[in-house]
């Protein structure tokens, strides 16, 4: 039974396992009778509804601002880049962030403190009319109940779309005896071939059964009569009632069918009706409505009226003539202000008129300033249409574009922009825009060697360092300098000298360098994520992987708290590499589910492919051969056609490091050398120097000293401009494994400033140690070595530095692994915020939770760790990432 699965669903909630459910199903079928029932089975759980309305489905954020105002007095408890962004949202501020994450992590916040501790049941009817803006943000939260006391009813008609929802229940109608009971409950008996027909052809919908039986004959109803051929469905049930209201009464009803705003009903009733003969206009106004009451199609109430079913508002405005359509939106016009007024006067629209289409504008950057990109593409698509000059339409179908774009409807920007790129003419500077945005949505999610071309056409320091960008992606070195050459011409600055400088360094000009470390010099002034970035590029070029690191996790840490308009998911790409370049795996696993996640949602197909590609790397450092050969099919699936030479290589490296990491040296020497030859679009540059320390080990496991030396000669070549400690300890551990030199290893353990690898390098000092017949220098190595991979999660290593343990004569017990071992990935980062000095606040803005899942993620870690007290936890955290000191190394 539906009320059952809708039932469960809300027992679950009621013990903190949120989940949303969609109810789908014909018009008339009972979704709404369900969706009251389930919600007044809620016992103490706060309920808020809201639902969508066709005459709303345009205006931003209007069906959230009906679910959320009861509750808006609880905003002050949001984080405050969460709270500002539903202000905005709700019409409580001006502007905002403009980004559609922040807001959607703030509604998620909003109604999980609305939840408090009895829970809550959010419904929400006619979800196909939500406006987009709503259910974007709604269909956000919805896909992250799991740890709250929320359910989330959506009911929806047909095969309306609801993204990333997929629990659904199908509603289809009454059982045979329930609907005989009610036709016989409301119309009588009828002949039992009648009943039993009407039934059939109807599919037992209750609404239809209803509406056809009433308008049917006795003799109909008797069974002397044949049925009407076809019966009339969807909202011709309710055309005979219609088309039977006097003039007045269908003028009434037509003006509430476009206009939900009662009182300025009221107001363009008693103005249309000011002419009219008669008793006078009120008599005339007070008779229609009571009309309206008395036909069924609508309730009437002091404050407001409603259509007993949408169907009725359809049938409404399908019986109407168009001229009587455009007079009633132009009189509705000249009595409300802002987006409804915008809306009005597109629908009185008859050609094309600009000062309609410069109001639809505005309404489009109101909604855009608040984070609703849907509604935003939708009233921009509208103004196109109603503009007269052709650049300006070109102009206005590129902002509808972005804001597709931004929205997650990649399909619907690429064909605007097409649109606009028809309509830029010979304007020069119109169509690099355009261009400029074709190359961003090609390497977003398209082909990105098509994205180096259609940007490389730019003369613009912005479009060079995109093209740059694209090239970096692709893993074109031979564009990237001539393009860096370019940009050379450019005044001196930052993105200048980082663009330039990576070009100069790729083409070995003693130059690059050191315009990068005049670019890096800068990076303390640098205030974006954008830039923080390209700090990680320039640090990258250089070979400096741990400074790169650095500047990734600032571009992170800038990006969750600004409001990057939907980028978010790209930074995270870096933010992830870093955490597992330095040896934060389980804090690299979480960032790099959310940012699938977030990039599945806002449809970037190549960051999709990114994070499936980190994610496979850290399960072959985990020695998970399934979801690491399954997610690196899956990037490589991506990657490989669309050209991302940098995502297809790192899918590449987790193939190999799973062979490295479970012994098979000769499939992983194979595999590492394939990585280093791999051309533009199927490997890339940077994944081949970074992963050389690796490919130097498996040449040597697999017996191939000419290959690890020729390893290590490309190794030494590639970061020969590379100050920083990590770098040259890397490089000293590939001296010796190459030469089987112990001094080397030991110059690399007092040089590594990242735990994991030092404790690889552990590894292989102790295995030649213990090879040396030196068993006990052995031990303290390989204990070290043991003891770090237990706590990483990296069992192969583990299980390796545990065999040459006893190899070494050691047969204690396994070391104690680390207390935080316990923790989840996602409460693993709340201990590690909390450690670094970070309120619950200032914790659910970072991570897009809200203070409440903070709290209760710390509710869930302190008995796990076996303390009490904030405090404790960040004492316990800084313990746990105290670094080794180098003499413990040695």
């Amino acid at each position: 039974m539906e009320i059952s699965a809708l039932d469960e669903v809300i027992a679950q909630a009621r013990h903190g396992c949120g989940g949303a459910v969609v109810l789908r199903g014909e018009a008339g079928a009972g979704k709404t009778a369900l969706l009251d029932a389930a919600a007044a089975r809620g016992e103490a759980m706060r309920v808020l509804r809201t639902g969508g309305v066709e005459s709303e489905s345009d205006l931003a954020f209007a069906a959230l601002h009906q679910l959320l105002w009861p509750v808006a007095g609880l905003l002050d408890a949001l984080p405050g880049p969460q709270r500002d962004a539903v202000r905005a949202a709700l019409g409580h501020a001006v502007g905002g962030a403009g980004d559609r994450f922040l807001l959607g992590a703030g509604v998620l916040s909003l109604l999980v403190e609305a939840a408090g501790p009895e829970g809550l049941i959010c419904v929400v009817d006619d979800f196909q009319w939500v406006d987009r803006a709503s259910a974007d943000a709604l269909l956000f939260a919805a896909r992250r109940l799991g740890t709250e006391r929320i359910a989330m009813l959506l009911a929806v008609r047909g095969d309306a779309p609801v993204k990333g929802v997929p629990s659904t229940v199908g509603v289809r109608g009454l059982p045979e005896d329930a609907a005989a009971e009610l036709l016989e409950s409301r119309h009588g008996l009828l002949a039992a071939p009648v009943r039993r027909e009407l039934i059939t052809l109807t599919g037992a919908n209750p609404l239809a059964l209803d509406e056809i039986a009433a308008r049917l004959t006795p003799a109909q109803l008797a069974g002397r009569e044949p049925l009407p051929d076809p019966l009339p469905g969807g909202a011709r049930l309710f055309g005979d009632r219609v088309t039977g209201l006097s003039a007045s009464a269908r003028l009434v009803a037509l003006l509430a069918a476009v206009e939900t705003d009662f009182e300025v009903v009221l107001r363009a009733t008693e103005r249309l009706a000011a002419g009219a003969a008669g008793s006078g206009p009120v008599a005339s106004v007070v008779a229609a409505f009571a009309e309206l009451e008395e036909s069924g199609l609508a309730e009437v109430s002091g404050a407001g009226m409603r259509f007993r079913h949408p169907l009725m508002r359809s049938a409404i405005y399908e019986a109407a003539a168009p001229a009587e359509v455009r007079h009633v939106h132009a009189v509705l016009a000249e009595l409300t202000a802002g987006d409804r007024r915008a809306w009005h006067l597109a629908g009185a629209a008859l050609g094309q008129a600009e000062p309609v289409a410069v109001a639809l504008a505005e309404a489009a950057e109101r909604a855009r300033d608040r984070g609703g990109y849907g509604a935003a593409a939708t009233a921009l698509t509208r103004a196109a249409e109603l503009t007269p000059e052709p650049r300006a339409r070109a102009v206005r179908l590129k902002d509808a574009a972005v804001a597709a774009w931004l929205a997650g409807r990649p399909g619907q920007a690429e064909s605007l922009l097409a649109e606009a790129r028809e309509g830029a003419g010979e304007d020069i500077t119109l169509a690099m825009e355009i261009a400029r945005l074709r190359g961003r949505f090609e390497l977003n999610s398209g082909n990105a060697a098509e994205a180096v071309r259609i940007l490389a056409a730019g003369d613009s320091l912005d479009m060079l360092a995109d093209a740059v960008e694209a090239a970096s992606y692709v893993g074109d070195t031979a564009a990237i300098v001539e393009l860096g050459r370019r940009a050379a011409a450019h005044p001196e600055g930052f993105l200048r000298d980082t663009v330039a400088g990576i070009g100069l360094t790729l083409s070995g000009d003693t130059a690059g360098p050191g315009l990068l470390r005049r670019a890096l010099a800068r990076a303390g002034e640098l205030g974006d994520a954008a830039g923080y970035l390209w700090a990680t590029a320039a640090a990258s070029t250089l070979g400096e992987s741990d400074l790169a690191t650095e500047m990734a996790e600032r571009a992170g840490r800038v990006a969750r708290v600004s409001g990057m308009t939907g980028q978010l998911p790209v930074v995270l790409e870096f933010v992830a590499t870093a955490d597992r370049l330095a040896g934060r795996l389980a804090r690299s696993q979480a960032v790099s589910e959310e940012g699938l996640a977030l990039a599945r949602e806002a449809g970037y197909e190549n960051t999709v492919a990114a994070h499936l590609a980190n994610l496979a790397v850290l399960a072959a450092l985990r020695g998970e051969e399934e979801p690491c050969e399954r997610q690196a099919r899956e990037a490589l699936a991506i990657a490989l056609p669309h050209r991302v030479g940098l995502r297809a290589g790192v899918a590449a490296y987790a193939l190999a490091m799973l062979e490295l990491c479970l012994g098979r040296y000769a499939s992983a020497h194979d595999r590492f050398r394939a990585i280093a030859v791999a051309g533009p679009g199927a490997g890339h540059p940077t994944v081949a120097w970074r992963t050389m320390p690796d490919r130097v080990e498996a040449a040597v496991g697999a017996g191939d000293e000419v290959g690890a030396r020729a390893a290590l000669s490309a190794y030494e070549r590639s970061i020969e401009h590379a100050t920083t400690s990590e770098s040259r300890a890397l490089l000293a551990r590939c001296r010796g494994l190459a030469e089987s030199a112990e001094e080397a290893f030991g110059e690399a353990l007092r040089l590594h400033t990242n735990p994991f690898e030092a404790a690889r390098t552990a590894l292989l000092l102790g295995e030649l140690l213990r090879r040396a017949q030196r068993p006990g220098q052995a031990r303290t190595h390989l204990r070290m070595a043991w003891e770090t991979f237990e706590q990483a999660g990296a069992r192969p290593w583990a299980r390796r530095a545990q065999e040459e343990l006893r190899a070494a004569g050691e047969t204690g017990s396994a070391p104690p692994p680390s207390v935080l071992d316990a923790l989840t990935p996602q409460e693993l980062r709340i201990a590690g915020l909390v450690a670094d000095g970070l309120s619950s606040k200032q914790i659910a803005a970072q991570l897009f939770l809200s203070p409440r899942t903070v709290e209760y993620h710390l509710y869930k870690i302190y008995p796990k760790l076996g303390i009490g007290s904030r405090t404790d936890l960040a004492r316990l955290v800084v313990l746990q990432k105290a670094p080794v000191a180098a003499d413990d190394m040695l």
